[in-house]
C-alpha cells in the first residue's frame, strides 16, 4: 500500500517556550472544551498529526496522519473486552508501523536527490528496541521497497535476525562484542548471499573474524566503529565520546587495515560505523558528529581503504514533551532536516577531499517504533489529601482547632503567605503534642480535615494570581496538594526508563476530554514498591510538571493512555513483584470495515502460573504442596472435605488468571 508521508514531522512553532502572559487578569473562562483539553495536554505537539480528540471527547488514533483512517481508542478497548481482554492493554497501531518506516526512507531518498549525493540510503532497524517479532516482521515489510535491513547486538538477535530476514539487498549490521558463535552465525549468512556486516568493536574481532572466515571459506564483511571526540547529550550522553564503551581508536583501526592487508582480505572493510547515544536532542550535535566521522572515511579511503558504507548509528530522537527543545525528551529538528543535514555534511567533506561519496546507513530504532504503541491503565482509586468534612463543621473543643479554625475565617487572597506560616505552625505544635501523648486521635483528625481544606483554599486562591507573583511556598502547595490516582499497572514493568531514568511520556485521558479536569494528581502502580508511581509529566513552561490533571473518579471506568511507549518498554520490563506481560491488541485500518479498523491479533498477557515459572516454581508441586496442607487440614478437622476440594479448585483456577487486579 502507498501512502503520501508528509514532508515535516512537525509544522514550525517558534519558540520552544512562550513568552510570559500578560500580568492583567485573564478573562472569565468558558465551558471547557476539547480545545482547552488539546492545549492542557500539549496534544497539537507531541501528537505530530498521529493523535487528536473528536467532538465527543474521545481521544482518536490516525495512523496515517490523515483525516481518514481515523480509530477511537476507547472503543478498540471495549472491543478487546468481548475478547476477554482486560488492562492493563497495549494497543498497537501496525499502520504506524509502516508509515514511520516509509517516512525516515523517503526522507533521505528526497535528501540525496536534492544534494545530488552519488550513494544510497540502506536503513536498518535495531531490533534491541522492541524485539517483538510481530514489530520486526510489519517493519521489514513496510521496508522492502526501500531493502531496509536489521541491526542486531547479540546472539540471540543474530539467531532471529537471520531467519526473519530475506532481502539479500538489505543489510544485517552486526553490532556489539561478539565471541566465536556470533561470528560463526553472521558468516553463515554471508554463505547465504546476506549483506551481513561484522562491527569490530575491538581490535581482537578483527582477528577472529579473518580466523573464522577462512576456517568457513567465505568472504566477511567487516564494518570498524570508530570512537568519535564528539558526544551526545541528555541521559544516553556517556554512550559516546573518548570514554565510550564501543568503538577504536585511530591507532586501532590503522592497525586493523594494516591486519587485513595481511590477510588479503582489505577489501572485506566495508563499513565505518560511529554512535553518539539514543535520543539526541540537538541537531547540531548530529551535524559535528557526521562531519567527524565523514573526515575518518574520507581519510582512510585516500588511504586505499575501498568503504562501502557510512552508518551513522542511531539517536534520531523522539519529541515526548512537544516541546521542540533541546531539553533531554525533546528535539530540536524534524526527520527531514536529519537526512538533510547528514547527507549534505557527508557530502560536503567527500567532495572537499575529492573521495566517492558512500551509501549511508542509519539505525533508527527509537523514532520508527515509539509512537505505535498506546498502553491503557484504568485509575480505579484514588488518594486524597483533604478528606472528611469541610472546616468549621467539626463540635471538638481545643484551642488548636480553634487556632485552624481563626486561620480559615480570616483568609483572603491577601494573607495567602501568612495564613499558610500558620497553619504550619499550629500543624507543628499539634505533631509535637501527638508525640508526646498529649493529643487525642480524633483532635488530630479533625487538625488534619481542617489543615487541608485551607490549605486547598489558599492553593485556590494562589492560582488567581499571575505565576510570577507567586511565592515557592505557595507554588510548592500543588504538590503537597496533589492526589494520587490509583491504577492497574506495574511502572517496573510497562515503564522502566521513568523509574530507572526518570523519562516522560505524555499522559491523559483517553475519554471525558471534553470534560473540565479538576483534580491535580501523581498516578501510583499496584506493586508494594514506593518508587511504583509516575510523579513526572511533559510540559512547556518547566522542564516537567509535578502533578497531571485529571478527573474526579465519579464514573468507572476511567481510562488514561500513556503514549510513545513502543521503543524499549516493552521489552525492558521486569518481573518485580511478579507482574508479566500486559495484553496486548493489534490494530490495523481496513476502509471496508463499518468502523474503519480491525482487530488482527490478540495476545494474553502472563498467567499467574507462567511469571512463576520464570522463578523456578513448577504449577504441579504448587499444587501438590497445597492439597497436602489442605488435607492435613481436613484431617484436624478445621473445615469439611467438600470445602477443602472446593478451595483447591479455586487455589488451581487462580494460578491460570493474570497477574493485574482483575476489575
Amino acid at each position: 500500500m502507498s501512502t503520501e508521508i508528509d514532508a515535516v514531522d512537525f509544522p514550525d512553532a517558534g519558540p520552544s517556550i512562550p513568552p510570559p502572559p500578560p500580568k492583567t487578569a485573564p478573562p472569565p473562562r468558558g465551558p471547557w472544551s476539547i480545545d482547552d483539553s488539546r492545549e492542557l495536554y500539549l496534544l497539537n505537539r507531541w501528537g505530530s498529526g498521529f493523535f487528536d480528540i473528536n467532538a465527543g471527547g474521545d481521544l482518536v488514533v490516525r495512523p496515517l496522519r490523515k483525516k481518514q483512517g481515523e480509530v477511537v481508542l476507547r472503543n478498540v478497548v471495549e472491543e478487546a473486552f468481548t475478547q476477554g481482554l482486560r488492562t492493563p492493554m497495549l494497543v498497537r497501531f501496525q499502520d504506524m508501523l509502516h508509515y514511520r518506516v516509509r517516512q525516515l526512507n523517503e526522507a533521505f531518498s528526497r535528501a540525496i536527490t536534492e544534494n545530488k549525493f552519488r550513494g544510497v540510503y540502506r536503513g536498518v532497524y535495531p531490533i534491541k528496541v522492541n524485539q517483538l517479532r510481530e514489530v520486526v516482521e510489519e517493519i521489514l515489510d513496510a521496508g522492502r521497497p526501500y531493502h531496509y535491513g536489521l541491526e542486531v547486538g547479540s546472539k540471540p538477535e543474530m539467531f532471529a535476525g537471520l531467519s526473519v530476514h530475506t532481502d539479500n539487498d538489505s543489510l544485517i549490521v552486526c553490532n556489539g562484542y561478539k565471541d566465536d558463535g556470533f561470528i560463526r552465525m553472521a558468516l553463515m549468512g554471508r554463505k547465504l548471499g546476506k549483506k551481513a556486516i561484522l562491527i569490530a568493536e575491538k581490535l581482537s574481532e578483527v582477528r577472529a573474524i579473518c580466523r573464522i572466515a577462512k576456517e568457513m571459506n567465505v568472504e566477511p564483511y567487516i564494518g570498524m566503529r570508530v570512537r568519535l571526540v564528539s558526544r551526545g547529550a541528555g541521559k544516553w550522553a556517556t554512550s559516546a565520546g573518548e570514554g565510550a564503551k564501543f568503538g577504536l581508536s585511530v591507532s586501532e583501526i590503522l592497525e586493523a587495515v594494516k591486519f587485513l592487508g595481511e590477510q588479503g582480505m582489505a577489501a572485506s572493510f566495508k563499513l565505518l560505523h560511529f554512535h553518539i547515544g539514543s535520543q539526541v536532542p540537538d541537531i547540531l550535535i548530529v551535524k559535528r558528529a557526521v562531519r567527524e566521522a565523514a573526515r575518518y572515511y574520507a581519510k582512510l579511503r585516500k588511504m586505499g581503504c575501498q568503504i562501502e558504507y557510512i552508518d551513522v548509528g542511531g539517536g534520531l530522537a523522539v519529541d515526548y514533551d512537544g516541546s521542540r527543545s533541546t531539553f533531554h525528551a525533546s528535539m530540536n529538528y524534524s526527520v527531514e532536516e536529519y537526512a538533510r543535514d547528514i547527507v549534505y555534511n557527508i557530502g560536503d567533506v567527500c567532495d572537499e577531499e575529492r573521495v566517492p561519496h558512500p551509501n549511508i546507513v542509519s539505525e533508527s530504532g527509537r523514532a520508527v517504533v515509539a509512537p505505535h504503541s498506546v498502553l491503557i491503565v484504568e485509575a480505579f482509586g484514588s488518594i486524597e489529601k483533604a478528606q472528611g468534612d469541610a472546616p468549621g463543621t467539626t463540635p471538638l473543643q481545643h484551642k488548636l482547632i480553634e487556632n485552624l479554625k481563626h486561620t480559615a475565617d480570616h483568609l483572603n487572597d491577601r494573607n495567602l503567605l501568612e495564613s499558610l506560616h500558620d497553619l504550619l505552625q499550629v500543624k507543628e505544635e499539634g505533631q509535637k503534642m501527638f508525640e508526646l501523648g498529649m493529643l487525642e486521635l480524633d483532635v488530630k483528625a479533625a487538625m488534619d480535615v481542617l489543615y487541608w481544606h485551607t490549605v486547598e483554599r489558599i492553593d485556590a486562591l494562589a492560582r488567581l494570581r499571575d505565576p510570577s507573583e507567586v511565592p515557592d511556598d505557595l507554588i510548592d502547595l500543588r504538590r503537597q496538594l496533589a492526589d494520587q490516582h490509583i491504577c492497574n499497572f506495574s511502572v517496573f514493568q510497562s515503564l522502566l526508563d521513568h523509574w530507572a531514568l526518570g523519562a516522560v511520556f505524555p499522559i491523559l485521558p483517553i475519554h471525558r476530554l471534553n470534560e473540565e479536569p479538576t483534580e491535580h494528581s501523581t498516578l501510583v502502580d499496584i506493586t508494594c514498591d514506593s518508587d511504583g508511581k509516575i510523579s513526572k509529566f511533559i510540559a512547556i513552561d518547566a522542564d516537567v510538571h509535578e502533578t497531571l490533571r485529571l478527573h474526579p473518579l465519579n464514573e468507572a471506568p476511567y481510562y488514561l493512555g500513556i503514549f510513545l511507549t513502543g521503543a524499549y518498554q516493552d521489552i525492558m520490563g521486569d518481573l518485580h513483584n511478579l507482574f508479566g506481560r500486559v495484553n496486548e491488541v493489534h490494530v490495523f485500518l481496513d476502509e471496508d470495515e463499518d468502523c474503519g479498523y480491525y482487530i488482527e491479533e490478540t495476545i494474553s498477557g502472563h498467567s499467574i502460573s507462567d511469571v512463576l515459572a520464570m522463578v523456578q516454581y513448577d504449577t504441579r508441586d504448587l499444587t501438590a504442596r497445597m492439597k497436602a496442607q489442605i488435607d492435613a487440614a481436613i484431617k484436624q478437622d478445621k473445615f469439611k472435605p467438600t470445602e477443602g476440594m472446593r478451595l483447591l479448585a479455586e487455589y488451581e483456577k487462580g494460578l491460570k488468571e493474570q497477574t493485574y487486579l482483575a476489575l
